[in-house]
């Protein structure tokens, strides 16, 4: 990978990856660090990675630095957060539908999150999770039927 190719990344990928990790952790500080954390390993090894297929690279690597700094995190609070939700006291849709997400397994909401809110394939979900297109697929499913079940009817939260 040349100079001209990492900074189109940088240019390109960084919003994408910054939300992705926002959603997931909630601290802003925490998401800039870990991807700029992303963007010096893709540096280190930008001989090794391929242009082609530097998204996927990019994207897992910051999937597996935010992964080792939860449990980082968790190990060093010894604290596992968890969030609850009366839906009757809610009328903003977004707010409901983050809370929903929230309920998600970690895995079921990294994959919706890939899925829905960025656009990802499936081949390449299953790319930067390390899972099969069948299984990324199997966890779509789930999660999209657990959102359902958790929302019910868009009459719950008009």
């Amino acid at each position: 990978m040349t100079e001209k190719e990492y900074n189109f990344c940088v240019d390109n990928f960084a919003d994408a990856i910054l939300r992705f990790l926002v959603k997931n952790i909630k601290d802003i500080d925490s998401a800039k660090d870990i991807l700029q954390d992303t963007y010096v390993k893709l540096w280190e090894k930008k001989e090794g990675v391929d242009f082609l297929k530097a998204k996927s690279y990019i994207f897992t690597t910051a999937y597996h630095t935010m992964i080792n700094d939860i449990k980082y995190r968790a190990q060093k609070d010894n604290i596992t957060p968890s969030r609850t939700m009366d839906i009757n006291k809610y009328s903003d849709v977004k707010q409901v539908l983050n809370e929903a997400l929230e309920r998600l397994p970690k895995l079921q909401k990294e994959v919706i999150l890939l899925r829905d809110y960025e656009g990802y394939a499936y081949k390449e979900i299953g790319e930067i999770l390390s899972l099969s297109e069948e299984q990324v697929k199997v966890y779509i499913f789930r999660a999209r039927v657990k959102l359902k079940e958790y929302i019910g009817s868009i009459d719950n939260i008009i």
